[in-house]
């Protein structure tokens, strides 16, 4: 029985980092997003074009978006992820 109660103590430990892994890849791309987005503002959408930024933040999201689908379980929140970032490096 003790051991029992170890395995699911380890299993809740998995299934909080998931959701942590998830839930700050949500907030690294949006907070990637928002940059571009006060750049944008700020200096022009056409400086922001003609910058690297833009295709380093790319970069920076199709990595993201590697590490939640090597850790990811739940298929149907990440997919969900993946079309909304995938959506914006077009």
């Amino acid at each position: 029985m003790h051991i029992t109660k170890g395995m699911n103590e380890n299993k809740e430990i998995l299934n909080r980092l998931e959701d942590l892994i998830f839930i700050n890849s949500i907030i690294a791309t949006e907070l990637i997003r928002i940059t571009e987005n006060t750049v944008g503002i700020l200096h022009g959408s056409e400086f922001l074009e003609s910058s690297s930024c833009k295709s380093e933040h790319n970069l920076l999201n199709e990595k993201i978006i590697h590490i939640i689908k090597k850790y990811q379980i739940d298929k149907e929140s990440f997919g969900a992820l993946e079309k909304h970032v995938l959506k914006h490096l077009q």
